[in-house]
């Protein structure tokens, strides 16, 4: 990649970076953002490979490509669960169009049982597509059995213990549960800070929840 290329792609996802901070400002009440601030667990967002275990920020989604100009209600019907941050349904996929077309970005703002977290990540398309993917089978093969999935999930809602985790129903024994923790724990679900405790990674709890929208989808 040529240099003034590159430099022009760093200079439009920091652009990106500094919309999209702005967009979740507006779409959050003052009291959530003073609560966060209080907390003092929101800190700077992830652009870039280097910075993406980051927690950030939120946004709405939809099925719209980006740099669509559809109206109000496009791909969003009344009733649907989408969050809004506006009166488009679409407002954040249109300004993230205007801003950087072409950048493919997840976020989101949630309360998990470790605390809440605030999480954003975005790479250009062109980038993506032009990349080796057959990587990226392993991580999503750790996801791909019943079991560990419902681990997951579980660590998500609250059971970090091995005691806990050995009540699920998908577990015939403790060797099966030790198996798929290590699975689960090679490919960057989960971490273990101490023996027989296990946690999400901040920086993977969105990826984990948009990977369940696009499953169930």
């Amino acid at each position: 990649m040529e240099p003034d290329t590159a430099s022009a792609i760093e200079r439009r996802l920091t652009e990106l970076e500094q919309e999209v901070a702005r967009l979740s400002t507006l779409a959050e009440p003052a009291a959530d953002l003073a609560a966060d601030a209080a907390d003092g667990r929101a800190a700077g967002s992830a652009i870039d490979n280097e910075n993406a275990d980051a927690p950030d920020a939120a946004p709405a989604g939809s099925d719209a490509p980006a740099g669509s100009d559809a109206p109000a209600g496009s791909d969003a019907p009344a009733g649907s669960d989408a969050p809004t941050g506006s009166d488009d349904p679409l407002w954040f996929v249109n300004e993230l169009g205007r801003r950087a077309p072409g950048a493919v970005m997840m976020a989101g703002a949630v309360d998990t049982a470790a605390g809440p977290v605030r999480w954003q990540y975005g790479l250009m398309a062109d980038g993506l597509l032009s990349e080796d993917w057959s990587d990226l089978a392993r991580p999503l093969e750790a996801l791909g059995h019943p079991a560990r999935i419902e681990l997951v999930r579980q660590v998500m809602r609250g059971a970090h213990t091995t005691a806990e985790l050995l009540q699920l129903e998908h577990l015939a024994s403790s060797g099966q549960l030790y198996h798929h923790l290590r699975q689960l724990v090679s490919a960057g679900w989960l971490v273990s800070p101490r023996r027989g405790y296990y946690e999400v990674p901040a920086a993977r709890v969105v990826p984990l929840l948009v990977l369940t929208m696009i499953a169930s989808s």
